[in-house]
């Protein structure tokens, strides 16, 4: 086999084998946070103050569920969108709003390698979820729309995305991820809005409720 083979098929077991680690690791910490947001709950009765109580360290802070993705899909969010950030999940980009709040709540995410998380973030449509769980509860987003733009173009983080100098009315949420594929030329865009939000108790209580019956006619 040539040199050029040989790099060629490592590059290949590198970027299967970053997956491989990454959706391991990212199962791993998101069972963490599941139980760790169970916990705080349970001794935290502010929303609020629960959710700060697991950022403490700036580790992982939230869940990310995509419905369009898979029923078991779910990554974890970490603060801050540099390399070694995103390899351990999805990444908060700093400053932005956080779940639930009025802002943009943005995050960023790989399309290749290190799990992908994005990979099809080209197949969201207008009216799919991206639910955010944390401590306090979830924040369920609806997909709005998409753009593509160069990665010079940050107002699409903006507390109004498009538009840096306005003051934000609502909460909205930015998904961006290289594009084309295999490339980072271009970034791919994805904006929500926020539909709904549930605290810990409304959730369990909405788990708790007995399935509809069916009568027989």
């Amino acid at each position: 086999m040539t040199l050029g083979g040989l790099v060629l098929l490592f590059v290949v077991w590198q970027v299967w084998w970053t997956d491989v680690e990454s959706d391991r690791a990212h199962a791993q910490t998101v069972s963490t946070l599941e139980r760790e947001f169970r916990e705080a709950s349970g001794d935290v009765g502010d929303a609020a103050a629960a959710d700060a109580e697991v950022k403490v360290g700036g580790d992982a802070f939230a869940v990310v569920r995509i419905p369009r993705f898979g029923s078991d899909y779910a990554r974890p969010l970490v603060e801050g969108t540099s390399a070694k950030e995103l390899a351990r999940g999805l990444g908060h980009y700093v400053g932005t709003a956080g779940p639930g709040e009025v802002g943009n709540l943005a995050i960023a995410g790989h399309r290749t390698t290190y799990g992908k998380p994005l990979a099809d973030i080209d197949q969201l449509r207008q009216g799919d979820e991206v639910i955010v769980a944390t401590a306090g509860g979830e924040s369920v987003y609806a997909v709005t729309s998409h753009e593509i733009v160069r990665p010079s173009e940050s107002d699409v983080i903006a507390p109004v995305p498009g538009d840096p100098a306005a003051a934000p009315t609502k909460a909205v949420l930015t998904l961006t991820s290289c594009h084309p594929r295999f490339s980072a030329k271009q970034r791919w865009i994805v904006h929500a809005e926020l539909v709904l939000t549930r605290t810990r108790d409304q959730i369990a209580l909405s788990d708790n409720l007995p399935a509809p019956r069916v009568e027989a006619s």
